[in-house]
């Protein structure tokens, strides 16, 4: 079985909670705060992709509009991981090397 390949990026989670939930019912996100038990502009940060979604806005989510926890976050996962891969390049660590193959190597590490 082959893994699905994705051909677009993931959206923030952000814009899911806009258009599928506060937009979906009507709301105002000043309403949709209110419901939530958040500020306005904590909900307002998180619709505009200024802020990640937590666990904690996940579950108030879940328990207010009935989407789960485990779905919210891993649109935040998703994405978190597809930002990340666009700087991938950026972040330099050399591949690990077992002692057994640094002294094949012939490479020596008396530090320790």
């Amino acid at each position: 079985m082959r893994a699905a390949v994705r051909t677009t990026e993931p959206g923030h989670p952000g814009e899911f909670v806009k258009s599928e939930i506060v937009e979906a019912n009507g709301l105002s996100v000043t309403d949709a705060a209110q419901v939530l038990g958040v500020t306005r502009p904590a909900l307002s940060a998180l619709l505009n992709g200024r802020s990640d979604l937590t666990p904690q806005m996940a579950v108030r989510i879940e328990k207010a509009f009935g989407v789960s926890i485990e779905q919210l976050m891993e649109m935040q996962t998703s994405f978190d991981i597809a930002e990340v891969r666009k700087r991938a390049g950026e972040i330099k660590v050399a591949p690990y090397k077992p002692k057994a193959a640094k002294a094949r190597d012939g490479v020596r590490d008396d530090k320790f």
